[in-house]
């Protein structure tokens, strides 16, 4: 089988297990009485082991089996969770996304993980919290010396009933031995050339780094008789002695079986057995797999309870719905061009059949947006455990409230968006929230909050990140901005609050007294403002000193087809983002106003700056100065408004956003263009260029 198509299913599907254990796993830190989380948690677990095995990621696969032993532990209430284990866990989540991204960039998916796995396996053993006992440990019952999960049991048995041998092995180094972790790996390395190794007690890192006294256990699979493997054993220097012990069936059945699902790693068993039936040393090859394994592979496959969900979903590549939205902007050119035509005709037959054309093509419209659209959650999901791992390095205590994580955003949106956004909120837990000390000094819960929304307005996306920490203050602002000569003391005193604050913005600015390498206020700020202005959107903070900060951050609802006013300047046609526009309107030469050299003009009670759109684009055969009335476009960003003189305008109309190449970059305030149905090309116009 081609296991490289599979490959793409495989990372989503990893991700999406890794997210859940996460989100899980924080769930179950507030509630760790909640045994149903475990339980979920030991689900995803088990799949992704699966999945793993299947593709012949055996780290991950080894990895995932480590924790599932001891989430099998807390689900049968034989263990208690406590930060210890919390924090192996988390860790463990990290190493299989370190391993799963591997895989992504192409690599093999491996990982050094000796020391995770070893302290989840002094989670199962009890030992992480008396090293000291396990190492001095004695087996007394060989055959119940080690506590085997249903995974280890399971293999067992199923060994013997394909007509393996399975032993317990007790072996003990000299007491005079110096490298005992030498000895011990020199034993390992003889089964192993002659079988498979299940388990052992001290676990194998505990071994290298000789935690152990002078003996260790083990389960161990192979088709060598007993006297032949004691003699491999004792071959070795300073291996004083050696125990062995055949186990059969009936031995099996007096250890106490773990109480997990009978469908528990069923896939790793049968590859289990495999593998110790292609042994080296000449080993005769397995029989097929046993009738039980088979049998657990239906019920599997149902454990997931979701069927008629997963039947509803299909995973599409981002380059298909890439290539359908650039066929459909070809569609949305020529639908113009004939609705255009048709009213030139005015043949009643065609303009019946192409205004059906422009209500179906408008659904369908409708349709391929929604196939780009994202919940911003895809974004949003990572950061409760980034939260939780910075407040805790930290030492502070942050409550992250997430709302209107199912807003959704264009694809292309969402995978840039998300670097912006971690930026902000390590910003908001490092130099937003008060240590705890600070906190209930101001009176403050000694729990930091901080307010991640998503929401709609018009044709965009606002996202808000608001906290209740410290605030920023203008002073200490003002004096950064003045020591760096980002303005003079006259504008100083001009500036409101606000404006202010968004000096935060400005390259290389900091107001942290010292800088952090989680985040500095201002430090990389400007790269944050850079960012989303080149997706089409812009950002601002607001504050009040002592009570906390809200960035807000204002993006396009879509990247690829928008709905715009067509107006004329002279000869040339231009568009301007229907989003951005406030109203249209029509002034006299004589409620121009000359400002200090610049043009303005009353409007609703304000006067706002007023844009020559001819003189800017260099018109040739328009000028508004020549006009007695000239129409106007009231266009904002955030709370500014400025108006821009236009000629004439031609109506609103859906555009397809195209670029303009790698050979016209750094036009000022133009984004892009647009073909139009007579074939002429249309400017796009940047409002947000215009308004400072």
């Amino acid at each position: 089988m081609e296991l490289s198509q599979y490959l793409s299913m495989f990372i989503d599907e990893s991700r999406e297990h890794l997210q859940a254990m996460n989100e899980n796993l924080l769930n179950l830190e507030s509630n760790p009485q909640d045994i149903s989380i475990v339980h979920n948690i030991f689900r995803s677990a088990h799949t992704l082991k699966g999945m793993s095995a299947t593709m012949g990621f055996e780290d991950l696969a080894s990895l995932t089996h480590e924790m599932e032993n001891v989430l099998d532990l807390v689900r049968n209430h034989k263990l208690e969770m406590n930060p210890f284990i919390f924090d192996c866990i988390f860790k463990s989540l990290d190493s299989l996304e370190s391993m799963v991204e591997d895989i992504i960039q192409g690599g093999t998916g491996k990982a050094d993980v000796t020391q995770i796995v070893a302290a989840l396996r002094s989670i199962v053993t009890g030992d992480y919290n008396k090293p000291q006992a396990a190492a001095a440990a004695k087996v007394e019952d060989p055959v119940k010396g080690i506590d085997l999960d249903e995974f280890q049991y399971s293999i067992l048995e199923q060994s013997i009933d394909a007509g393996f041998l399975v032993f317990y092995v007790e072996v003990s180094v000299q007491e005079n031995c110096v490298l005992k972790a030498a000895r011990a790996y020199m034993v390992f390395d003889v089964l192993e050339r002659n079988g498979e190794i299940v388990k052992a007690t001290p676990s194998v890192q505990e071994i290298e780094q000789e935690k152990f006294d002078r003996t260790f256990s083990l389960y161990y699979i192979s088709r060598v008789d007993q006297a032949t493997l004691e003699k491999e054993i004792l071959s070795v220097s300073e291996i004083e002695s050696t125990v062995i012990i055949t186990v059969d069936k009936e031995s099996l059945t007096e250890m106490s079986r773990p109480k997990a699902e009978v469908e528990a790693g069923r896939q790793e068993i049968a590859a289990a057995v495999a593998t110790a039936a292609n042994m080296a040393d000449g080993l005769a090859a397995a029989p097929a797999p046993l009738p039980a394994a088979k049998a657990a592979a239906k019920p599997a496959a149902a454990a997931g309870g979701g069927v008629p969900i997963a039947n509803r979903t299909i995973r599409v590549d981002i380059e298909r719905l890439d290539a359908l939205m650039n066929l459909f902007s070809e569609l949305l050119i020529d639908r113009v061009r004939l609705e255009q035509l048709a009213s030139e005709v005015k043949r009643n037959d065609l303009t019946e059949t192409v205004e059906h054309m422009s209500r179906v093509s408008s659904d369908l419209q409708n349709i391929v947006l929604k196939l780009r659209m994202v919940p911003v959650d895809s974004v949003f999901n990572r950061f409760p455990r980034m939260i939780r791992d910075l407040a805790k390095s930290l030492d502070k205590k942050v409550d992250l409230i997430i709302t209107g994580a199912e807003t959704e955003l264009d694809r292309t949106v969402i995978d840039e968006i998300g670097d912006p956004l971690v930026h902000l909120l390590r910003n908001a837990v490092d130099h937003g929230v008060e240590s705890i000390s600070e906190r209930l000094a101001a009176g403050k819960s000694e729990h930091g909050t901080i307010h991640l929304r998503a929401f709609h307005s018009g044709n965009h996306v606002f996202i808000e990140i608001e906290e209740d920490g410290r605030g920023i203050y203008r002073e200490k602002v003002l004096k950064t901005a003045l020591k760096n000569g980002l303005v003079t003391q006259e504008q100083a005193a001009k500036l409101s609050d606000l404006e202010v604050y968004n000096l935060l913005f400005e390259s290389g600015f900091s107001t942290a007294d010292k800088i952090s390498d989680i985040s500095g206020r201002g430090v990389g700020l400007d790269v944050v403002k850079t960012k989303i202005q080149m997706l089409g959107g812009h950002v601002q903070v607001d504050s009040k000193p002592g009570l906390g900060s809200k960035f807000s951050v204002q993006l396009p609802l879509t990247l690829s087809i928008i709905s715009a006013m067509l107006v004329r300047l002279g000869s040339e046609k231009y568009a301007i983002p229907l989003s951005s526009i406030v109203e249209t309107s029509a002034i006299q030469k004589s409620q121009i106003r000359n400002i200090h050299g610049n043009k303005m003009v009353d409007y609703r009670n304000s006067v706002i700056p007023l844009v020559s759109l001819s003189s800017l684009f260099e018109v040739p055969d328009f000028n508004e100065d020549l006009e007695e009335e000239t129409e106007i476009v009231v266009v904002r960003k955030g709370d500014k408004q400025v108006a821009l003189m236009v000629d004439e305008f031609i109506g609103q109309q859906e555009i397809v956003l195209k670029s303009l190449g790698n050979y016209m970059t750094g036009l000022f305030a133009i984004s892009g263009a647009t073909i139009l149905g007579d074939g002429q090309v249309a400017l796009i116009i940047d409002t947000n260029a215009l308004i400072k």
